[in-house]
């Protein structure tokens, strides 16, 4: 049962459906818009890529040597975390 709302709904949306049969299937590109939106994609991409490349620039990071380390060879650990025999 259709009531006046939904008719008049109808109404209103198919001049939009009459618009869409004209447009070739051949034809259909993204348009000024699809062009704005990939600029955009493109320059957040570039601006986050300079942003972690500032980020990682201030990173200084050094290992340093543990106490239980005295000889030049490192230590072999095991799964569980115990000093493997370096026999």
């Amino acid at each position: 049962m259709m009531t006046a709302t939904s008719t008049l709904a109808l109404t209103h949306v198919s001049p939009v459906f009459e618009l869409a049969k004209e447009v070739d299937d051949n034809k259909v590109t993204p348009g000024v818009l699809g062009f704005i939106v990939f600029a955009v994609i493109g320059v957040a991409v570039w601006m986050l890529m300079r942003s972690m490349n500032k980020h990682m620039k201030k990173v200084d990071f050094e290992e340093a040597p543990s106490a239980g380390d005295q000889g030049s060879e490192p230590a072999r650990t095991r799964a569980n975390g115990s000093i493997a025999d370096p026999r």
